[in-house]
């Protein structure tokens, strides 16, 4: 198994394709932050942060005021200015005009890791088939099972690649753009018992990278499974990439329907349990796990069915 992992590893490196999107996330990560540190500094002449938060303050204050306000936006109100308090009363610094601001932004570009991990995934078994080299692949005395799961190893290791990419380079970058002066800031939040505390910035930073990859893996299996049944690199892709932007559309459109919490797209940003605004009332962590749970062994074993049953000449 090791030795299939290390050569779907070697077809994936070996392609200029991959260097040109590693490069590319790279080049986006530095010319993103560092348009941000360039409206972050025109915005620090402004005032000290002290009178931001408290201006922010304010502001929430205010809308507390409003009579017809329903309770979901009063109470995420009442912790934002009680978040504000503790920040003022402890004189901790937000994360605002630091490098802590640059690199939490820049864990959205985790969206792009799927898309590149999607491309490597669609054309990993479907290229095989297009190229003719599945024959050579198979002709070896592994099994059909070890070959789907080497190649899906080696895709998931690319994402995580790219992951590690992107953590250490948004760091260096804003820590070069910002200064590292600030790296032990703690992030200010509210638990779960409605008591303001003092969290890892790293930690929660991690987090996030974990619950958003959910979605990168569900998207991977999805690839994994077109490529299986329609052995095309560009319908692998393109259903995977198309069911990555217009799931979230259609989980929006059918969100008022109380059955629509088992959609696999209702499920998939486990970072909305991370924030406490879940897809629908009621829903937990351990909700979603077990309905994306449920379709990941499906897509799985559609794809192992399809793969090893079916003839290869065929």
């Amino acid at each position: 198994m090791v030795n299939l992992i290390r050569n779907e590893n070697m077809k994936i490196y070996r392609r200029v394709r991959t260097w040109i999107m590693i490069g590319f996330m790279i080049f986006l990560l530095i010319l993103v932050n560092s348009m941000e540190r360039y409206n972050d500094g025109k915005d620090a002449q402004k005032g000290s942060w002290q009178e931001s938060v408290a201006q922010d303050k304010q502001s929430r204050l205010e809308i507390l005021k409003q009579k017809d306000l329903d309770e979901e936006n009063r109470k995420f109100n009442e912790e934002q200015v009680a978040i504000f308090d503790y920040h003022l009363e402890h004189n901790i610094q937000t994360e605002n005009n630091t490098m802590w601001d640059g690199i939490n932004g820049s864990a959205g570009l985790i969206i792009l890791i799927t898309l590149f991990t999607a491309i490597v995934a669609g054309d990993s078994l479907a290229g095989e088939f297009a190229s003719g080299t599945i024959k050579l692949l198979l002709i070896r005395p592994a099994s059909r099972l070890k070959i789907l799961v080497s190649k899906y190893i080696s895709v998931i290791l690319f994402g995580i690649l790219l992951l590690i990419i992107l953590f250490i380079v948004s760091v260096v970058i804003n820590g070069i753009l910002y200064g590292f002066k600030d790296i032990n800031l703690p992030l200010i939040g509210i638990n779960t018992d409605g008591e303001v505390v003092e969290r890892s910035m790293v930690a929660n930073l991690w987090k996030t990278y974990l619950f958003s990859s959910v979605s990168t893996v569900m998207i991977v299996s999805i690839a994994f499974m077109i490529s299986s049944a329609f052995r095309s690199s560009a319908m692998a892709i393109g259903f995977s990439l198309f069911s990555l932007f217009a799931g979230t559309i259609a989980s929006n459109i059918i969100q008022r329907f109380a059955w629509s919490k088992y959609f696999l797209f209702a499920n998939i940003d486990l970072t909305q349990h991370l924030n406490g605004h879940p897809y629908q009332e009621g829903m937990t962590l351990a909700f979603s796990i077990v309905v994306l749970s449920v379709y990941f062994i499906v897509f799985n074993l559609v794809s192992w069915l399809v793969f090893t049953k079916r003839d290869v000449a065929a």
